[in-house]
């Protein structure tokens, strides 16, 4: 990656921690719900620069779109629910640390991963290879629509079956909560 792809992913994460504390922050349910859907505007921008449109179109539809319709659908539909003053959140010091824990396990094993695009990684070295060589034989010219279909085919179905699904339920919620 070049340096400034370095420094919109450093950044994109950097904004995603910022809203993930916020969210647990926040006292008010309808703030919260409204930095959720931001928080996943930026996953889906992490994932695009990632070079993963798939995964960045599926967090934009479900992840900040769907979800926060279905939040604000129910916060509205529960006013009373979500606005009792004793709700509050606190971390608990073993969360804190296991979380932490955790971002620091995570961090100490970044500089043993290869570079991104890296041609020399594992997974270039024999996977590649094979999807190049095999794409062709199955009438499929683009390797990536070949890799969606007839190798990821199963994966790819979950996806669409867990889209449609969320899409299907949050008509019926918000018909619900407009009625």
């Amino acid at each position: 990656m070049s340096a400034v792809v370095d420094l919109l992913v450093a950044a994109l994460l950097a904004l995603c921690v910022l809203l993930a504390i916020s969210i647990a922050l926040l006292a008010d349910a309808v703030s919260a719900v409204v930095v959720f859907g931001a928080y996943g505007l930026a996953l889906a921008m992490l994932w695009a620069v990632l070079r993963a449109p798939d995964v960045a179109l599926t967090e934009a539809a479900v992840g900040a779109g769907i979800s926060t319709a279905l939040f604000l659908a129910v916060l509205r539909r529960f006013p009373d629910l979500f606005s009792a003053p004793e709700i509050r959140f606190r971390v608990r010091p073993a969360t804190a640390l296991t979380a932490g824990g955790t971002a620091l396990a995570l961090g100490v094993t970044i500089p043993a991963l290869p570079a991104f695009g890296d041609p020399t990684a594992p997974a270039f070295r024999r996977a590649v290879p094979f999807y190049l060589a095999d794409a062709p034989t199955l009438g499929i010219e683009n390797v990536v629509t070949a890799i969606l279909v007839v190798y990821r085919g199963f994966d790819t179905f979950g996806e669409v079956v867990v889209v449609f699904t969320a899409g299907v339920a949050s008509a019926a919620v918000l018909r619900e909560v407009t009625a």
